[in-house]
């Protein structure tokens, strides 16, 4: 048998017809830019994150600049942030011209840590940059109470995060702006690049609207310099179809979840996502992680760093899964904060031993809505195997 880490075969099987519907209508009326499949999506979207506003875009990543762009953060600016998270996160801090600070994270939840973002501002902090990793939500109440006592903005990286919750309030609501993808493998995919901002200030939806076509409020006349970053009304009607079924397909995936920590929880070796995140209902599982923590799969290798030899052993198991049929994915093996690209921001090894700990240990493993009992079955019986061994 072999188990792929996402599929989109099912789902397309599904509601196929019914998007195939959809994209003809939209073929046939002549409106590829913008239109009704566009208003009526962000008219839905901001209905199910519960805010005021919902500005679409091109992508996640477009989402975080023009989020950022709209409240004026840029040269000499700095943006708090994790680097256990897709390049994006801190690229799009990057891009309108500050600097992305980096605190570690919770070795539990792989979240960052609360208790270290006061300790990383300075004068020239201008906004926290949380990020609802794998889908599992912040503490946004303590998130927050901390930027408001520093007079500080809030930003959501919600990319993973669509239909999760935190304190029985979606995420993308609790900041000042929200920020989310529509990538394919997402739990709110579209059929290529996509995203949205939420918000419930009036002024910034419109000046996040306004930047994302060309910093024009009204036809051929700029107030601003801004790009292009809009969504498709093809895409805009695929999510139509979709976002009706969200909180359906987050609900099987928490199944999937709660079906592989009860059955993989006799495995020592394996360090399983939480019992905070089986009790908090707001998590949406768009991965679930493992950590192999031991030294099970090795033998006589000698190193003297623990990480290459985390690396090592987590390698192999991934490589035996493979083996077997099961197909996982490794998210994040290089934390941000060591890229190529950021080596001027001169952090070492060692600057954030969590995360770099975390990245040399973790692996996902397959998760999607329609994966069936039956291949749940074998993904679990074949790492009972491996540790058996």
């Amino acid at each position: 048998m072999q188990i792929p880490p996402f599929s989109l075969e099912a789902q397309i099987s599904e509601i196929g017809d019914e998007i195939e519907e959809a994209l003809i209508k939209v073929f046939r009326s002549g409106k590829y830019i913008g239109g009704e499949e566009v208003a009526s999506f962000e008219k839905a979207f901001a209905l199910a994150i519960e805010t005021s506003y919902s500005v679409s875009c091109n992508s996640g990543t477009d989402a975080l600049i023009l989020a950022l762009r709209a409240l004026n953060i840029g040269q000499g600016d700095e943006v708090i942030t994790s680097s256990f998270s897709f390049f994006a996160t801190a690229e799009a801090i990057t891009s309108v011209g500050a600097r992305p600070v980096f605190v570690d994270i919770d070795s539990k939840n792989y979240l960052m840590d609360l208790d270290l973002i006061e300790k990383a501002i300075t004068p020239r902090t201008k906004a926290i940059l949380p990020v609802h990793l794998f889908g599992h939500p912040l503490d946004m109440d303590k998130i927050i109470a901390i930027a408001e006592s520093n007079n500080l903005k809030v930003v959501e990286d919600c990319a993973q995060a669509a239909g999760a919750y935190w304190g029985g309030k979606p995420v993308g609501s609790y900041g000042d702006i929200g920020c989310f993808s529509f990538f394919p493998t997402k739990n709110l995919g579209a059929a290529g690049d996509g995203g949205a901002i939420t918000t419930n200030d009036f002024d910034l939806a419109k000046t996040i609207r306004e930047l994302a076509i060309h910093g024009m409020p009204k036809r051929y006349f700029h107030t601003s310099i801004g790009y292009n970053s809009r969504l498709d009304s093809l895409q805009a009607a695929i999510l139509n179809v979709k976002l009706i079924r969200l909180n359906k397909w987050i609900e099987q995936r928490k199944e999937i979840a709660i079906n592989y920590i009860n059955q993989l929880s006799s495995i020592d070796s394996i360090e399983l996502p939480s019992n905070t995140f089986v009790n908090n209902s707001g998590h949406s599982w768009n991965q679930f992680v493992i950590r192999i923590m031991d030294n099970s799969f090795i033998k006589n290798i000698k190193s003297n760093s623990d990480d290459v030899f985390d690396n090592l052993n987590r390698d192999l198991f991934k490589t035996e899964l493979h083996r077997l049929g099961v197909n996982t994915i490794i998210y994040y093996p290089i934390p941000i904060h060591l890229q190529p690209a950021y080596k001027n921001l001169e952090y070492k090894e060692g600057s954030l031993p969590v995360t770099e700990k975390v990245c040399s240990q973790v692996i996902s493993l397959p998760i999607f809505p329609e994966l069936k009992s039956i291949q749940q079955s074998y993904v679990i019986d074949k790492i009972k195997e491996l540790f058996k061994k």
